[in-house]
């Protein structure tokens, strides 16, 4: 008599549910992702929050600017204006530099 030959199988050859179940469907992890998106939108509306506070105190430091250029154009403008009438008053005007001097200074990249 022939003995019959075995067939071996392997932990391969077993048949489960592991590849066939959608992920989306599982309610579990359908709300761990919505609570996920909830946290980073939590998270975006604070970084709004930080970078709208940053502009507008950029904005009002580039006010204080303005207003400071303004105000040092302004007290230039008037001491300009009460040497202008004392310049014409007043005797040599100032030389310009020699043009020696002018030359010798060269700046390359």
């Amino acid at each position: 008599m022939a003995i019959a030959k075995r067939n071996i199988r392997g932990l391969q050859d077993i048949p489960t549910l592991s590849g066939r179940v959608d992920q989306t469907s599982l309610p579990y992890k359908a709300y761990m992702k919505i609570a996920c998106l909830e946290m980073e939108k939590a998270r975006r509306g604070k970084e709004r929050e930080s970078a709208s506070f940053r502009v507008k105190n950029i904005d009002a430091r580039v006010q204080q600017i303005e207003d400071e250029k303004a105000a040092i154009l302004q007290a230039q403008a008037e001491l300009d204006n009460g040497r202008l009438t004392d310049a014409r008053d007043s005797g040599p005007k100032p030389e310009p530099p020699p043009a020696a001097a002018a030359a010798r200074f060269t700046h390359r990249y």
